[in-house]
């Protein structure tokens, strides 16, 4: 059998029973193809049902307000994700009469929708040949064939794409594209891969060479950037105080508490006279306590969010403030969901 046909045969004796692989709907293998963008299907699945239910159908999902999509998201990360979801829903319900685009070239124009997601729907709702290439992929074929140019470089990303559309089963590219991310995601894994049982054991170039923990090749990613967050948890008698994270950055129309950033780790003395703190005490009296003494490090794919929370308990009443118990109806980044949590309002 040609390596095609064996990769689909392996799937169809192996394959995960998944929700989205019983549909060609392109609304769900949509919503499923964007959820799982960096996101392992253990985590996934449950957000992909959790949408489902709530939004049976694009129209749902694009006459949902944001604030409860970023709600339903919270704790999936990569929010862009979910806005650029919503956005989409919207321009297909209102701009294309509730049509989702059925070739590779409409699908691509849409927001928030790259090459290998465009690829994924077309071939998997409408039998276009057009290959998938995802971390899978790309582990599954530079081992195979032994390729050590860096799947990230502009050469191995064009390199790949070609290899990949001169495999791809014309006459089942569904079924092809689904087997072979499968394939890399349970039988050629990152780590500690079974090659004793791999039905290309016999012709796999990088087992030949003993290679395997080698490849594939990636550039090393840039300099970690790391930021200083300091949250003040203002509460009077039974309120605290959120803001919504305008300007476009990471957790963008989030909410969260009231912010003082810096370069550096601040102690008590500079975070009541930094000019923020400031603003909001006014001329009120206050009680300041740090919460948490070992900053917490929350690890995003380019940068470190070092963060401290801390208490300021306010004599008289909050403006604008909303009640403590009402803080879990907003959307919030998860390290501010494991604090509501843990703190208990």
């Amino acid at each position: 059998m040609t390596f095609n046909k064996i990769i689909s045969h392996w799937y169809r004796k192996n394959k995960r029973d998944l929700p989205w692989r019983k549909t060609r709907d392109p609304y769900r293998i949509w919503l499923s193809e964007i959820m799982l963008q960096q996101t392992r299907v253990e985590q996934g699945l449950p957000y992909y049902l959790k949408f489902v239910d709530h939004y049976p159908t694009i129209k749902h999902l694009a006459d949902a307000p944001e604030d409860e999509v970023l709600k339903l998201w919270q704790g999936l990360g990569y929010y862009s994700r979910a806005r650029n979801l919503h956005a989409t829903a919207r321009h297909v319900t209102y701009e294309l009469n509730e049509n989702f685009p059925s070739t590779y070239s409409e699908i691509i124009k849409l927001k928030g929708v790259g090459d290998y997601t465009a690829s994924a729907i077309a071939s998997i709702c409408f039998d276009e040949a057009t290959p998938v290439v995802d971390g899978n992929v790309y582990r599954v074929l530079a081992r195979y064939f032994n390729v050590d140019i860096p799947i990230n470089s502009t050469e191995g990303i064009k390199y790949f794409k070609q290899l990949a559309t001169e495999l791809i089963d014309r006459e089942q590219p569904a079924e092809y594209n689904q087997a072979i991310m499968e394939f890399g995601a349970r039988q050629c894994k990152p780590q500690s891969p079974d090659c004793g049982i791999c039905p290309l054991n016999n012709s796999c170039g990088a087992l030949a060479e003993k290679r395997i923990k080698e490849l594939p090749v990636k550039i090393r990613k840039g300099k970690i950037r790391n930021r200083y967050f300091n949250y003040l948890v203002m509460t009077d008698k039974d309120s605290t105080l959120l803001e919504q994270r305008k300007q476009k950055d990471i957790w963008q129309s989030l909410y969260q508490f009231p912010l003082i950033e810096d370069a550096r780790e601040l102690e008590e003395k500079d975070i009541v006279s930094h000019n923020r703190f400031l603003e909001l005490m006014g001329n009120r009296e206050y009680d300041i306590s740090l919460y948490n003494k070992e900053a917490i490090v929350h690890k995003l794919s380019h940068q470190h969010i070092h963060t401290r929370f801390w208490i300021v308990h306010l004599q008289g009443t909050l403006d604008n403030g909303i009640k403590s118990s009402r803080i879990k109806e907003y959307a919030v980044p998860v390290l501010i969901a494991n604090f509501v949590e843990e703190y208990s309002f």
